[in-house]
């Protein structure tokens, strides 16, 4: 199914001070991968496929970066084609902030900013 929020990030501008706040505060696993400058967020109980029970969504924290928009929380949201929805965005009034790239073999990522200012994230799932 297409359209649901499958992920969030949280930019920080202190990866340590951020992954300590979020794990003391609210429980959740976070794991950095260094070499990526990404830290991995799990809010619930998850497994190698994700959240194991309906109501949590993982997602991750990343270094705030305001030349890719980068600067408030992000939803990502799951879209059967991310450059047919692109187009779409892009007829609706919308602007893409970061094109499709690859993440690893689990699919393809972008950005985009909304009529509001808003910049959202896209995800793709690879095909098997």
């Amino acid at each position: 199914m297409t359209g649901r929020v499958v992920h969030f990030e949280v930019p920080f501008d202190d990866g340590d001070r951020a992954r300590t706040f979020y794990q003391e505060a609210f429980g959740w696993k976070v794991e950095a991968f260094p070499g990526m400058d990404y830290t991995i967020v799990s809010s619930g109980p998850t497994s190698e496929q994700g959240p194991t029970e309906s109501g949590y969504i993982n997602g991750g924290m990343a270094q705030r970066d305001a030349e890719k928009s980068f600067t408030s929380p992000v939803i990502v949201i799951d879209v059967e084609n991310i450059d047919d929805a692109l187009t779409k965005i892009g007829e609706l009034g919308g602007k893409t902030a970061v094109e499709k790239m690859p993440v690893g073999e689990m699919g393809f990522a972008a950005y985009f900013t909304d009529t509001e200012g808003n910049v959202v994230g896209l995800w793709e799932t690879a095909k098997s």
